[in-house]
């Protein structure tokens, strides 16, 4: 199996089963890896034999914990929660107008001289490369029935796609497969059906924005020299662009500047994403909020991650009984700090979330020891990060599984295949 195959394997099952959100948390030095590699190995040396779990509801079940937990674990890291003495530190940007730009801070928090803020103009959004084919009546196809295929160039990479036409097939008919062709090949271009005046035609639109160095398309499509029978791409009329990509055009501070993509970043501290262009003579203002109204941010965004893994994780409460299990465990880490957070506005639901009085949190932050009072909070972000770890390294942890035997103490040793057996869920349907 090669690493491409990998890959869309394991990104349709992210993408299926947890919300797939990539980030720099998501990469790890050769020290944090060899680390990992130490507590997979002491967990398995410790871990008694089980059945092979092979229901695929249960599969499913433990890929989702073990990716909320990571979404979860990357979410407090993001607020510094990688250095005990940064947690809940992190700044928080702002926008005037979050309509035509939105922005989030995604500096180290250790620049020497603070960023200051710029204000924002935008003349043009980024676009994305369209190609519209030609409009035929739902009639059968005038090309004879026989093996088909055409040539997708995109990202430097060739994909050919392979169709047949037959007998009695209709335009639609064919316009349709190959829509599904495209959509479901996931190679970053998204085609669907355009109906009128009792015609169809076949719209193809690129995920990529901007024009790329050296070329003027994202995507080229043809058939010169394709493998099976040709004559598809002019019949159809995949080939015509009907709008070609174009970059953005902004205004930073007054001098002229261009992105091939609608978020972007400037001064390797903001994180802009436009989405409208500006009214005429008129800017955003964009900056650093101040520090009490970033920590009432970093405490909202504590408390509603937590809040998505109890929810993600309750969903399996009727089906995987040990569901319950991870949820009482996490319920007891926020009952360890819930008098000390009470006093902030914070309070444990009798669903396990966590509800926050916005009035009371303001009140706590702006107050002479609130330093002091969110010490906390940094406690609970620590033990939240710690646990999320724990389910990470082993999600089958909460599943309900048949063991088999104990190991031997006296003669025990590293059993590594113990952890391939979650890893084959992922490959069970392919291989």
């Amino acid at each position: 199996m090669n690493s491409a195959m990998t890959a869309n394997i394991y990104n349709h099952f992210l993408t299926a089963y947890a919300p797939k959100s990539i980030t720099r948390y998501d990469t790890h030095k050769k020290s944090e890896l060899r680390s990992i590699y130490n507590s997979i190995v002491k967990l398995n040396k410790d871990s008694p034999w089980y059945l092979e779990t092979k229901g695929r509801a249960t599969q499913e079940y433990a890929i989702s914990i073990k990716e909320n937990a990571r979404l979860l674990h990357n979410s407090i890291a993001s607020l510094g929660g990688l250095d005990a003495g940064q947690t809940l530190a992190k700044k928080a940007a702002y926008s005037s107008d979050s309509d035509i730009a939105s922005v989030s801070y995604v500096g180290s928090g250790r620049e020497e001289t603070p960023s200051p803020s710029f204000t924002l103009t935008v003349n043009s959004l980024a676009v994305s490369q369209e190609n519209m084919g030609a409009f035929l009546p739902d009639e059968p196809v005038s090309l004879p029935a026989d093996t088909y295929s055409f040539d997708v160039t995109i990202n430097d990479l060739n994909y050919e796609f392979q169709f047949n036409i037959n007998q009695g097939d209709t335009n639609k008919d064919i316009q349709e497969r190959l829509i599904r062709l495209v959509n479901n090949a996931d190679i970053g271009i998204h085609a669907r059906l355009d109906e009128g005046n009792a015609r169809s035609s076949i719209r193809l639109t690129s995920a990529a924005t901007g024009v790329p160095d050296g070329k003027s398309e994202i995507f080229k499509i043809s058939d010169t020299h394709t493998s099976k029978q040709s004559g598809t791409v002019d019949y159809f009329g995949l080939s015509f662009i009907s709008r070609p990509p174009a970059n953005s055009s902004l205004l930073i501070n007054g001098e002229p500047r261009s992105t091939v993509s609608n978020t972007f970043t400037v001064g390797k501290v903001f994180e802009v994403e436009i989405k409208g262009v500006s009214e005429p003579d008129t800017s955003v203002s964009i900056g650093l909020k101040t520090d009490v109204e970033s920590l009432t941010d970093n405490v909202n965004s504590l408390i509603g991650s937590y809040n998505t893994f109890i929810s993600n994780t309750s969903v399996y409460r009727q089906n995987q009984s040990l569901s319950s299990k991870l949820i009482k465990e996490m319920n007891t880490i926020a009952l360890h700090y819930q008098e000390e957070m009470k006093n902030m506005g914070i309070s444990l639901q009798s669903d396990s979330t966590i509800a926050i009085d916005e009035d009371i949190l303001q009140e706590s932050a702006s107050s002479s020891d609130g330093s002091f009072s969110f010490n906390t909070l940094k406690n609970f972000a620590g033990a939240l990060m710690q646990k999320t770890t724990q389910v990470a390294l082993d999600p089958m942890h909460y599943v309900n599984r048949t063991m088999v035997a104990y190991k031997n103490p006296r003669h025990n040793f590293a059993t590594p295949y113990i952890t391939s057996a979650y890893s084959g869920m992922m490959f069970s349907s392919y291989c």
